[in-house]
């Protein structure tokens, strides 16, 4: 009976071929019924142990770069046997967990791996007998760039570090040398950034270690390509960035000025203050000279006088010899000397001129005379530095407190005081502004701190919560129905209610008949009463198809 219904069925079936319907009879297999939940707690178990996977791994970090294969061979060799677990990513560096980084480098430090090539000085140490001054030369460059790339590398943010020198040949002659540059490039730790303090700290670094080098010959770029480094002034700086800096640390200064006079007086959080300083950073020099017309000085002086001779003195004694007679008296007299009024006393250092004879008369003299004269001159050298404020603009926000505006007295305090904590000048048309004004929300909530998602907490609390969640799903959704199917096949198996004969209880009253199926009437295990009992209810239940069973049994007597 159990074929005929079966062939029915089969006779009955769509002839076209449909995935769902067999996918449906396959799951409602009782076989894969009571599969299901285990299938489905294994799937769950799995699922939760990838996420857990994913979240407690800790991030990986870059080993060594750039290595050869044996070295590679040789430091996964030496990670494993120190279980530490390692991994070599698409561009051939070895990786590591963060928290074995550390302890990775002390032990293969500690084996002396990698072991390529030797760097640094070292490489002075293999050169051979008699080699030129050229290859000698290469190599001293080669063993400074990895030298310095290594004092790069020591920077925090700096993963690796790669230096390229460029030094001309010595020449004799001042117009053919050529000055030395530098490249560097360098590759910054995940989510690092140089500042410019550490730019400029490695522009002067690589400077410093070659001779003759200008810290604008240094090139610095990162592994995305960036400039980092800018020319046009020590330090890596370009004279704009200078200026610029230097006016934002003079407007940092008054800044802090006003914060430290304000936050006793209002409160923190209950004002705002930014000033604005044009800084004159042009530094000037001038040179004056300047003459004295008024105290002229005779530097040289030449020339010849001429004046006739004494009247009184006529020559005398015999001609042709000599007499034994004393000179006479000499006479001194300026050449220029206006003869002294009478009565008046001689001066002091002024040439006078004595007659040899009481009562001699002097002839007319004449003179022809040169000077020069001494002008006096002065020099004077100014040079003004750069750093003086040509105008102040200060403006202060205040807060309303409890939603009513500051007094007019009070705002004019606190006006007169940030103009003596700035040096307001009138001459300089400075500018100090301060406005009560209620603040926004969002002004509030910025003034609060940072959001509460970026703590440190965070991360850890998320990583515990994940593992929690995943830990309860398998437990609600796969461990609970499980039990909750094996207890109620329990239960079935052991409350199946015995069916009487014609589908009556023992105690006369009509029974309740289960749903019957096809599978309960092929099941062996059932006895000829209960096989019976099944058939009679199949019958009432579909009694069509039992029609159908009934007539293919009846043409299938004869055959």
């Amino acid at each position: 009976m159990s074929n005929a219904l079966t062939s029915t069925e089969v006779a009955g079936a769509p002839a076209a071929f449909n995935p769902l319907k067999q996918v449906s009879g396959l799951l409602g297999q009782p076989a894969v019924k009571r599969a299901l939940p285990f299938v489905f707690l294994v799937g769950l178990v799995m699922a939760g142990l990838l996420a857990w996977s994913m979240v407690a791994t800790s991030p990986q970090r870059i080993l060594f770069a750039n290595v050869s294969d044996s070295d590679k061979a040789a430091i996964s060799s030496a990670l494993d046997t120190a279980s530490i677990a390692s991994s070599i990513d698409s561009s051939g560096s070895i990786m590591v967990a963060e928290d074995d980084y550390h302890k990775a480098r002390m032990l293969l430090a500690s084996q002396d791996l990698p072991k390529a090539s030797p760097g640094g000085y070292q490489i002075l140490d293999n050169l051979p007998m008699g080699v030129s001054r050229a290859v000698e030369g290469e190599r001293l460059r080669q063993a400074r760039e990895t030298e310095l790339a290594r004092s790069i590398k020591e920077i925090d943010a700096v993963a690796e570090a790669r230096v390229h020198l460029a030094t001309p040949e010595a020449s004799a002659f001042v117009r053919d040398r050529a000055q030395p540059s530098a490249s560097v490039i360098v590759t910054l730790q995940p989510g690092r950034v140089l500042g410019d303090s550490q730019i400029r700290a490695i522009v002067n670094l690589v400077a410093s270690s070659v001779p003759s080098m200008q810290p604008e010959a240094v090139t610095i770029v990162d592994q995305m390509g960036a400039l980092l480094s800018k020319s046009g002034s020590a330090g890596g700086a370009s004279a704009g960035d200078t200026r610029i800096d230097f006016q934002r640390r003079v407007e940092d200064k008054y800044r802090e000025q006003l914060n430290q006079l304000l936050t006793p007086l209002v409160g923190a959080g209950n004002f705002t203050a930014e000033v604005q300083a044009d800084v004159d950073l042009d530094e000037s020099q001038a040179t004056r000279e300047s003459f004295d017309k008024q105290g002229a000085v005779v530097r040289a002086e030449q020339g010849a006088w001429t004046g006739a001779k004494d009247a009184s003195q006529a020559p005398g004694g015999i001609p042709g010899a000599l007499s034994n007679t004393p000179p006479p008296a000499s006479t001194l007299s300026a050449p220029n000397a206006q003869p002294p009024a009478p009565g008046a006393a001689p001066v002091a250092g002024t040439p006078v001129s004595a007659p040899a004879t009481t009562g001699a008369t002097q002839g007319k003299q004449s003179d022809s005379f040169t000077r020069t004269y001494e002008t006096g001159k002065e020099v004077s050298v100014t040079r003004q530095m750069p750093g003086g404020i040509r105008r102040l603009s200060v403006a202060v926000l205040l807060r309303e407190e409890t939603g009513k505006p500051r007094g007019t007295v009070e705002i004019n305090q606190i006006n007169e005081l940030v103009r003596a904590a700035v040096g307001y000048s009138p001459a300089r048309q400075d500018q100090v502004t301060v406005v009560s004004r209620k603040f926004s929300a969002s002004a509030d909530a910025a003034s609060d701190g940072p959001p509460w998602y970026d703590a440190a907490w965070v991360p850890l609390v998320a990583r515990n919560a994940t593992a929690l969640i995943i830990a309860l799903l398998v437990l609600f959704l796969g461990v609970r129905p499980l039990a909750k199917a094996l207890l109620k096949k329990r239960e079935d198996t052991g409350s199946r209610p015995a069916l009487a004969i014609g589908g009556h209880n023992p105690d006369g009253t009509q029974a309740a008949m289960p749903s019957v199926s096809i599978d309960m009437l092929q099941d062996r295990g059932n006895s000829y009463d209960d096989r019976v009992g099944l058939v009679r209810g199949f019958t009432r239940e579909n009694p069509a198809r039992a029609a159908l069973a009934v007539r293919d049994m009846i043409k299938a007597d004869p055959q």
